[in-house]
């Protein structure tokens, strides 16, 4: 008889992930307040500007040198989906495409054929704390769609469906819905490109709250998905017939059900799932493609033109301290919130 935990891994840095999954990696920082241009009121002697990725710290400035984050740097052949439960993200790109987002907040991006943008984290705050807590995954692209034309979205906080289940005595988990379903409930839709965009593949990222001594029965998934669930905040819970402490990503059989049973305080999961695409990955940091020669492509294309330059006066490009929740498209639209 198959079992319904595959493995059990210790949460890092960055997480363990199945095709077609490439990457995840979660941020939790409590940033200090702001010196009103979006940086930290806080010395960064001792830090390792440009590369702070220290574990052992509260906060880190990652790429970013007056700003927290990621500069501009390029991608080519898959997406990426950010999803921001607290804080704010700056997102600038190639294309002259920009947007602020945060606080449940989820950009979906296809880079395709490529493109560059900035992630920063600007300080809004200036009289307390500054918390960030984000998840980055990156989705592959098949073949037929790694060349596709690079495009991007928000799925707005107030947009995404939750649903709400109710457990034993009345307990209850909520879900949120970035990408697939949940019974009958759709999330909002994906990229055109995406390999979420068809519902045969069954790509499933949910973001799960689980009430103290909640249960939930996730239905089984069709053959040749890959299921994982990341259990990165809580207290020990039961997942089938074994006992799983938080920090550890749980690899499951994704055609069994999969019966959680919460622990003693609130439990939360990232929830990744989908159907493996059946192509051979090569990938060169931040360009992912079939063959060598197509990485070798990418990374001469990117040496050439940039994907189309950047338009911004900084690679560490924020917006104005003063502007809310938006998103401008290459088209000229522009949403607000």
């Amino acid at each position: 008889m198959a079992s319904l935990i595959l493995s059990v891994k210790p949460l890092g840095f960055t997480w363990p992930v199945n095709n077609p999954f490439i990457f995840c990696a979660h941020h939790y920082d409590l940033f200090p307040a702001g010196d009103g241009e979006m940086g930290p009121k806080a010395s960064l002697e001792g830090r390792q500007i440009g590369q702070d990725f220290d574990p052992g710290l509260s906060w880190r400035m990652y790429h970013g040198s007056r700003v927290p984050g990621f500069p501009a740097h390029p991608h080519r052949g898959f997406e990426t989906i950010t999803i921001v439960t607290e804080g704010m993200v700056d997102h600038s790109d190639s294309h002259g495409q920009a947007g602020r987002y945060g606080q449940g907040d989820v950009q979906w991006m296809t880079a395709g054929s490529g493109l560059q943008h900035s992630e920063m984290f600007p300080l809004l705050n200036t009289e307390s704390e500054n918390p960030l807590e984000l998840f980055q995954v990156w989705l592959n692209l098949p073949a037929t769609s790694k060349m596709a034309e690079p495009y991007f979205r928000m799925l707005w906080a107030e947009d995404i469906p939750v649903v709400e289940v109710i457990g034993p005595n009345s307990t209850t988990t909520k879900i949120e819905l970035i990408a697939g379903q949940w019974n009958e409930v759709k999330a909002l839709p994906p990229a055109p490109d995406s390999w979420a965009a068809k519902a045969e593949h069954e790509v499933n990222i949910w973001n799960i709250h689980m009430g103290p001594g909640a249960e939930l029965r996730i239905p089984p998934a069709g053959r040749n998905v890959n299921r994982s669930l990341y259990f990165y905040r809580g207290s020990a819970v039961r997942i089938g017939s074994e006992a799983i402490n938080p920090k550890n990503a749980i690899e499951l059989t994704a055609d069994m059900e999969t019966l959680i049973k919460g622990g003693q305080s609130e439990s939360h999961f990232l929830l990744l799932q989908g159907r493996m695409i059946d192509e051979p990955v090569y990938q060169y940091g931040p360009f992912v493609m079939n063959t060598p020669l197509e990485i070798r492509q990418a990374y001469n294309d990117f040496q050439r033109d940039g994907f189309g330059g950047w338009p911004w006066p900084q690679h560490d490009h924020v917006h104005p301290a003063d502007m809310g929740r938006f998103a401008r498209y290459r088209d000229g639209s522009e949403e607000t919130r």
